[in-house]
């Protein structure tokens, strides 16, 4: 798995803006999330995998239709020569998102009020639309404006055509793909079969249970179309040591099977992950694989974190080891790491904090943030030995 998520190694070379587009197509989908102590996750997520890089490329990829954002996992950039199966998510949607679509229904004007600004100006955000009526606030308290901008994306009618300062710019479809034509895009099963395939892929080894949530597929009836994958050859079949359940590996990723199983692929990478990155977004699997019990607790009152705001899982040789709450100080060019949490069985000594510290350093650097602040390690005598290495 680590390997298929190219989380095994570090890239031997210095990144370049294809990398951002090969890691998107190598994970299938790139989730989406706005909060910014650190960097934001999708900016993240391909650190970790790339080292220092420009985050810019990511944001030039989707402005030149290189990737596109719809609900995937979440809400993600995909890569363009996926958009025929979300344009069959999109079509199904009347079906799938029918409360979303009764809103649309009894809100006319504010959909027409969407529409014409669209025509008029060929591209719009959402912040343009006056708010009289509503206080700043979630998704939760859109105005009727964003709400209908997020219908018509769900359904296809317009797509995000880039960023500006994080914010979408939509615009209609035909401004971004003129030539579209739904003829012969992929049944609802047929897209269902190829995301199978591709979450396999994606994962390099996966059980069945981890299966429908990487890209959020139905769980009836996967078993069954796992069966039928593999009758086909379009999937192996194997056993885990550990696992009741059978595991199924990608015919793609049998050559990553055979040097794992050989003991000729040693994870080397130490690095620091996203709580949405792919190799722990399913918490489920990190416990089941990693054993490893992880919670993002920005959402929990302060009162009752254990951990942090928006720590962030350390992985270490292909272990997770434990995790750190950390924010970059862009002003004063320092990256603060509140508290750092080990597991009970981290390996702690010299080698676990001169990777973690060359890990701090570079995200660090990639931050402008130079100077690294340590604050807290758990357990307490992990801060000397780390200190050191700093």
């Amino acid at each position: 798995m680590l390997a298929a998520q190219s989380l095994d190694h570090p890239l031997d070379r210095p990144a370049v803006k294809a990398d951002v587009l090969e890691a998107v197509h190598r994970m299938g989908a790139l989730q989406i999330d706005t909060i910014h102590v650190v960097a934001r996750s999708p900016y993240l997520v391909l650190w970790s995998r790339l080292g220092d890089y420009r985050p810019e490329w990511l944001d030039e990829l989707l402005a030149e239709g290189a990737l596109f954002e719809y609900w995937s996992h979440a809400m993600c950039f995909l890569p363009i020569e996926d958009y025929p199966l979300y344009r069959r998510r999109m079509l199904d949607a009347p079906q799938t998102e029918a409360s979303w679509l009764r809103w649309a229904a009894g809100h006319p004007e504010a959909m027409e009020r969407v529409r014409s600004r669209l025509r008029e100006n060929g591209s719009v955000r959402s912040v343009e639309f006056e708010n009289k009526d509503r206080p700043p606030g979630g998704w939760w308290n859109w105005k009727d404006e964003k709400t209908a901008l997020e219908i018509l994306l769900l359904t296809g009618e317009v797509m995000i055509a880039r960023r500006q300062n994080f914010q979408r710019v939509y615009a209609r479809r035909e401004r971004i793909l003129p030539d579209w034509d739904d003829g012969g895009i992929p049944t609802t099963e047929e897209t269902h079969r190829i995301l199978t395939l591709r979450a396999v892929l994606s994962l390099g080894i996966a059980i069945p249970g981890w299966i429908p949530d990487y890209f959020r597929l139905p769980k009836k009836g996967m078993l069954q179309r796992l069966n039928s994958l593999v009758e086909e050859g379009q999937l192996a079949q194997v056993e885990v040591e550990g696992f009741q359940a059978p595991a199924y590996v990608h015919p793609d990723r049998l050559d990553l099977l055979e040097t794992a199983a050989s003991g000729r692929r040693e994870p080397a990478l130490t690095t620091l992950l996203s709580p949405f990155d792919p190799l722990v977004w399913d918490r489920q699997r990190a416990r089941d694989l990693f054993d490893f019990d992880y919670t993002i607790e920005c959402y929990t009152p302060a009162a009752k974190r254990l951990y942090g705001y928006f720590t962030l899982p350390i992985l270490h040789r292909g272990r997770l080891v434990g995790r750190l709450d950390s924010k970059a100080h862009r002003a004063q060019g320092v990256f603060e790491v509140k508290a750092l949490h080990l597991e009970p069985s981290a390996p702690v000594g010299a080698e676990l904090a001169a990777d973690l510290a060359a890990a701090l350093h570079r995200l660090a650097a990639w931050h402008a943030t130079p100077e690294v602040l340590v604050r807290r390690t758990n357990p307490p005598e992990f801060a000397a030995v780390l200190e050191s290495a700093l």
